[in-house]
């Protein structure tokens, strides 16, 4: 079995950091705290609307910031700045969320947005750190290695928040909700800090170009460049819109798991459970994709994901139960972390080293907005048909496109050679 290193262990750490905040702050704990908060000046419907607002805002500030800080950052040295500024903008911002008084939802929403900004922005930075740390051959293992210990990683502090949030509920603790909310988000903070100083400490950047008078308007023009030399790119942008496609399938399916466990009357603590458990099957699913693909290969493991989504689409058109909701969240649970994992590893052996930042700023960027078409087209679809079901069936068609693409894009032997 191959051990990682001082300075692989070091990196996969920071998916162990970051993946306390994605699951305490994006998806469970802030999301039921906003609602809290505002249902003392609007309505629920408005609140979602808003809280939709300040995710899209978060967005479009990084879509527009990620290739240009990318760009800049491929030059030697500014990698780790670039990553440690925006690590820094997203653990202060979370920890302020607990001062912001419950009266000032705006500001949690404005102070939210700055916390989305940081963790993204970070991501770009830790992903392309991935050219750095270890060589093309061990990319796999390490970045699957880096999303297992996520899932981990997530659930620890995610079990302090809700035993401490229940606790002030049930009054065992002597606090007020709100109180046990903010608490919550000092306990991300700290998580989310503590565990990213060994990539801090032990990682460097090796690969990048030197550094030259004006850099920011000379990125501009890398840029301008690299789209008009697209077609010596040809496999990564291929690679990209592949990606864009089935990865879309996989954010929805994770996006929209709640409201359709919700049509199916399962209250919102069974969803908290069944979410956890997910986490903990995906782990060790995510470790074994990356041994399987040292074995079959990245590609092939890559249209074992897009498989498997298809079955769960399939699977998910004949649900009538809470048991087949058990059985639909495990199987997600089974490839979820390594299909992305993967993603991450074979486009790192496909950019050029020397400017992994730039790439991997179009790569972030690539998965952001693939959020879009799914949820629009499970939500149409459940509309025109009165079925949920339908809806999430619907989701296929991102996979089978996916897929077709991804056959375009050549095997990393082929890719070397091309």
């Amino acid at each position: 079995m191959m051990r990682l290193t001082k300075i692989e262990k070091s990196w996969a750490f920071y998916d162990w950091a970051n993946s306390a905040y994605s699951m305490t702050i994006t998806s469970t704990i802030m999301p039921l705290y906003f609602k809290m908060v505002f249902e003392n000046v609007g309505s629920a419907t408005t609140s979602t609307a808003y809280w939709g607002y300040a995710n899209s805002i978060a967005t479009l500030i990084l879509a527009l910031l990620a290739p240009v800080l990318g760009t800049i950052a491929d030059y030697m040295g500014l990698k780790k700045r670039f990553f440690v500024t925006f690590v820094l903008i997203g653990i202060a911002a979370t920890a302020f969320l607990s001062l912001i008084p419950e009266s000032y939802w705006w500001g949690l929403l404005v102070v939210y947005i700055l916390t989305a900004i940081g963790f993204s922005g970070a991501n770009v930075f830790y992903d392309a750190f991935l050219v750095d740390i270890t060589p093309a051959e061990r990319m796999d293992r390490v970045s699957t290695t880096g999303f297992a210990m996520g899932y981990i990683g997530s659930t620890i502090p995610f079990i302090l928040c809700m035993a401490v949030v229940v606790g002030a509920q049930m009054s065992w603790l002597p606090l007020s909700i709100g109180a046990a909310f903010r608490i919550s988000f000092i306990i991300t903070a700290l998580w989310w800090g503590v565990f990213t100083l060994p990539l801090i400490k032990n990682v460097h950047q090796v690969h990048g170009i030197p550094i030259e008078s004006k850099p920011v308007s000379r990125s501009f023009r890398r840029i301008a460049k690299t789209f008009s030399n697209i077609r010596a790119h040809n496999n990564l942008f291929t690679f990209l819109i592949a990606y864009f496609f089935y990865i879309d399938g996989v954010d929805t399916i994770i996006k929209m798991a709640t409201s359709y466990g919700s049509d199916l009357g399962i209250d919102a603590m069974n969803l908290l459970v069944i979410l956890l458990a997910t986490q903990f099957v995906a782990f060790p699913f995510a470790l074994l994709y990356g041994k399987l693909a040292e074995r079959f290969g990245c590609k092939r493991m890559l249209f074992v994901g897009i498989i498997t989504y298809t079955v769960i689409c399939i699977y998910a058109y004949f649900l009538d139960s809470v048991l087949d909701f058990w059985i639909l969240a495990m199987m997600v649970g089974t490839s979820q972390g390594g299909i992305q994992a993967l993603s991450r590893s074979y486009f790192g052996k496909l950019v050029p080293k020397e400017q992994a930042n730039e790439f991997f700023g179009f790569y972030n960027i690539f998965g952001k907005f693939a959020a879009i078409m799914g949820p629009f087209l499970v939500g149409f679809v459940t509309q025109m048909t009165g079925r949920t079901n339908n809806g999430v069936f619907s989701i296929i068609l991102l996979f089978i496109i996916g897929g077709i693409l991804l056959m375009r894009v050549p095997d990393m032997d082929e890719a070397k050679a091309a």
